[in-house]
């Protein structure tokens, strides 16, 4: 494994002594998106708070392994040093700042980046290209957005650090089909431009269309892992992930991401 990307070794946590994660291994390289796919309870979330280094908040603690980043071990770090060397997370459940406005919720996302005031307005930029409504809202308060929107602001609020890695946490939940199709536009789109992803979800249908590599948790554990094809086209993986056993549906169903249908932009109608 090179040390330009994710390294995940052995990593275990708890939440007291309740086992969360159990000798988590993967590897997110640079430039890649990776997907990670369970059922409710497997860890997922817990994964990406190990890495972000926030398991403290809900009383959670690795127990072993090691994370690094770029080949700079994040044991130890805390959540915003984590945020400057680099990772940005969208955490599950669209958590905007309800009563800021949506230019405020974008200048709260900078505030744990080096980066400079130059910098600063470079990821400002980005963020309304990719999200025009943003622009168009910025004095609106974030809770009187729509779910949809609600999400393209977290998203934005994370970029505005100018991560290397971005960490998904659910970013499909609850929204209408269209608008998850638009969330994996987007996802592509932020890859192009050069961003990693980890992404965390129960849509694995839409997961591994977006990935290169996918991991399955189950009970805390890696059960699977591999190409995100090679998932996509495993009998096992079908039933219990995607819901279908047969050889067409399964085709349509995990059909590769540049056959997404071309989608108005976030900014767009709703």
């Amino acid at each position: 494994m090179a040390d330009s990307g994710l390294v995940v070794d052995g990593v275990s946590v708890g939440y007291g002594p309740v086992r969360a994660l159990r000798d988590v291994s993967l590897y997110v390289p640079e430039g890649a998106v990776v997907a990670v796919l369970g059922n409710n309870g497997a860890g997922k979330s817990t994964l990406l708070r190990a890495i972000s280094r926030t398991l403290g908040f809900q009383r959670g603690a690795v127990t072993a392994g090691t994370i690094r980043f770029c080949g700079r071990p994040l044991d130890g770090l805390a959540p915003d040093r984590v945020v400057a060397a680099g990772i940005a997370q969208v955490p599950e459940g669209r958590r905007v700042f309800a009563r800021m406005t949506v230019a405020d919720n974008l200048r709260a996302g900078a505030l744990g980046s080096a980066g400079s005031r130059a910098a600063k307005a470079t990821a400002l930029r980005r963020v309304h290209e990719l999200f025009p409504v943003l622009a168009d809202r910025a004095a609106q308060r974030a809770g009187l957005l729509s779910g949809g929107e609600q999400q393209m602001l977290a998203v934005g609020r994370a970029l505005m650090a100018s991560p290397r890695l971005l960490l998904l946490d659910e970013p499909s939940l609850g929204l209408a089909p269209l608008m998850a199709a638009r969330i994996a536009e987007t996802v592509l789109e932020i890859n192009a431009q050069g961003t990693s992803v980890l992404l965390v979800e129960q849509n694995a249908a839409l997961a591994l269309r977006l990935a290169s590599q996918a991991y399955v948790l189950d009970v805390g554990e890696v059960a699977v892992e591999g190409p995100a094809a090679d998932l996509a086209a495993s009998d096992e993986i079908r039933r219990r992930y995607l819901g279908v056993v047969d050889e067409t549906a399964a085709a349509d169903a995990t059909r590769g991401a540049e056959t997404l249908p071309s989608l108005p932009r976030w900014g767009g109608p709703r």
